[in-house]
C-alpha cells in the first residue's frame, strides 16, 4: 500500500469514527453503560463474522493462542471503546472531542520515549497548531459542571489508550521487520480489535441492567457497532503497518472536524465562528504536514510502504 492511499483510507476511518456523537444523541431510552454494552456487543458480533470469513476455521484456535502483545492491544481497544461512550453520556460531544485531541501529542511523546523516534520539527509544529485549533474551537466548552468535568476525565483515558495502542502497533511492526525471514509467524493484531470489543462488552454488561433500549435504539447501536467501530478499527490496524504512530494520531484529529459537521447536519447544531476558524487551523496543520512530508521524502520512497512522518 502506498503512503498516499494509506492517508486516504485513514481519512475514511475518521469519517466513520465521527458518527458516534450525533447517533448517540438520537437514542430514545438507552443510557450510559447500556449504550456502551450494546455498541461493543454489536461490534464484537460483526468482528467475529468478518474475522472468521477472513481467517477461516483456524481463527478461533489462533485467538486462543494469541501472544501477550495481542492481549495488551486488545485491552487498549477495550478502554477506548468503553471510555469514549461513557464520556459522551456525561458531557458534551465537544468536551469529549477536545479531550481526545490530546492524542497526537501523547502519541508523539510515547513514540519518542518508548520507541526513541526522532520527530521532525514540522510534526511538532503541526501537533501544536492542530491542538491550538482544537482548543480554540471548544474553548468555551471547557468550563462545565462537575459531571461535565468527570466526563472529560473519563474521556482522557481514550487518548492515553490510543497513544499506547499506536505505539504498541508500531513497535510490533518494527519487531516483525527485524525478524523477517526467521520463520516465526507475525501475531494477528486484528484479533486484538475483537478482544477489545469482548472486554468492553463483558465489563459493562453487569452495569447495563436494567436494559431499557428500544428497537430504535438497538438499530442505531448495531449501526455504530458495525460501521463506526468494526470496519474502521480493522482498517486502522492495517494502516498501522504503513503510517507511523504519530501520523495516525495526527490524522485522527479529523474525527473532531467531521464530528462537528455531523452534529450540524444531523442534530441542527450550527458551528460557531470560533469552530470554523479553529477547524481551519486543524486542516492547515494536517495538510501542511502531509505536503511537507511528501516534498521532503526522497522520490524513490514516495510509493513504498515505509515513510517518514
Amino acid at each position: 500500500m502506498t503512503h498516499r492511499k494509506a492517508v486516504f483510507l485513514m481519512v475514511l476511518v475518521t469519517l466513520l469514527w465521527s458518527t458516534a456523537g450525533v447517533v448517540t444523541r438520537h437514542l430514545e431510552a438507552a443510557r450510559s453503560f447500556e449504550i456502551t454494552f450494546w455498541r461493543s456487543a454489536f461490534n464484537a458480533l460483526t468482528l467475529m463474522v468478518a474475522l472468521r470469513w477472513m481467517r477461516g476455521a483456524a481463527f478461533w484456535g489462533q485467538l486462543r493462542r494469541a501472544p501477550r502483545v495481542v492481549w495488551w492491544s486488545g485491552l487498549c481497544w477495550g478502554v477506548m471503546y468503553t471510555a469514549f461512550m461513557l464520556a459522551l453520556t456525561l458531557t458534551s460531544v465537544a468536551n469529549v472531542l477536545v479531550t481526545m485531541a490530546l492524542g497526537p501529542l501523547l502519541t508523539a511523546l510515547f513514540a519518542r520515549v518508548f520507541l526513541h523516534h526522532r520527530l521532525p520539527a514540522r510534526t511538532w509544529a503541526a501537533i501544536g497548531l492542530a491542538s491550538g485549533g482544537i482548543a480554540w474551537m471548544f474553548g468555551r466548552e471547557m468550563q462545565g459542571s462537575p459531571g461535565s468535568l468527570a466526563g472529560m476525565a473519563i474521556a482522557f483515558a481514550v487518548p492515553v489508550a490510543a497513544a499506547s495502542n499506536w505505539t504498541l502497533l508500531q513497535h510490533q511492526r518494527a519487531h516483525v521487520d527485524r525478524h523477517a525471514g526467521s520463520g516465526n509467524a507475525a501475531p494477528d493484531m486484528l484479533s486484538a480489535v475483537l478482544l477489545g470489543a469482548l472486554i468492553s462488552a463483558l465489563a459493562t454488561l453487569p452495569l447495563a441492567w436494567p436494559m431499557q433500549a428500544s428497537a430504535h435504539d438497538l438499530g442505531l447501536l448495531a449501526l455504530l457497532g458495525a460501521t463506526q467501530l468494526a470496519l474502521p478499527c480493522l482498517l486502522v490496524v492495517a494502516l498501522a503497518r504503513v503510517l507511523p504512530a504519530p501520523e495516525l494520531a495526527l490524522l485522527g484529529l479529523l474525527e473532531v472536524l467531521f464530528g462537528v459537521l455531523w452534529a450540524w447536519l444531523g442534530a441542527g447544531e450550527i458551528p460557531s465562528s470560533s469552530a470554523l476558524s479553529g477547524g481551519a487551523m486543524v486542516l492547515a496543520a494536517l495538510i501542511g504536514n502531509e505536503l511537507l512530508g511528501l516534498w521532503t521524502r526522497p522520490p524513490a520512497s514516495r510509493t513504498t510502504p515505509r515513510s517518514n512522518l
